[in-house]
């Protein structure tokens, strides 16, 4: 086991001195030479103690400690109480169907009295982003850069022109569904 641990020579030899002389092993050991080395000495407390305190060594009175309160004992003071009879019957619906019956309800929330605006119609967005689109080439023409950017305008001006078609397409096919069912 000593030559398993790694440990050197010097240090296999004191411990084996130690063991040898029924002292307890060493909490550590030097690792290179066979001096003694002395435990460093912890620096003493910063704590500053009262001259009243650190010159007394003796026990306090009985009567001083009850004076200050070490004896008193804390009032009880009760915890918001359950439903004992609510709680009988949830344990037995448990017990009895292995579900709790009656769930714990949810506070219902807060009806909105306000009607929430329309959500926004995606054809009336894309009419919107089309007259962007058209504002920003009339500007860029009245810039002279207008040969830059014609092309990629056009290019998104029929594409969501394509859009609004597909939409209104598929709104007449369910304005036609609706109107046969009625």
């Amino acid at each position: 086991m000593m030559k398993e641990s790694n440990l050197t020579k010097f240090q296999q030899r004191h411990i084996m001195d130690t063991m040898k002389r029924g002292d307890p092993l060493p909490l550590y050991c030097s690792p290179t030479s066979s001096q003694r080395v002395l435990p460093a000495k912890q620096p003493a407390s910063a704590v500053y103690l009262p001259p009243i305190l650190a010159t007394r060594s003796q026990l306090r009175p009985a009567s001083m400690c009850q004076a200050n309160g070490a004896y008193s004992r804390e009032q009880f003071k009760p915890r918001a109480t359950r439903d004992l009879e609510k709680e009988k019957r949830r344990l037995q619906n448990i017990f009895a169907g292995g579900k709790d019956k009656e769930e714990r309800k949810k506070k219902p929330r807060a009806v909105q009295r306000k009607d929430p605006a329309p959500a926004p119609d995606r054809f009336e967005e894309l009419v919107k982003e089309i007259q962007e689109r058209k504002d920003f080439l009339a500007e860029m023409e009245a810039l002279g850069r207008a040969r830059q950017y014609r092309g990629i305008i056009l290019t998104e001006i029929s594409q969501k022109l394509r859009e609004m078609e597909d939409i209104d397409h598929q709104r007449s096919k369910e304005l036609r569904k609706a109107l046969a069912t009625a």
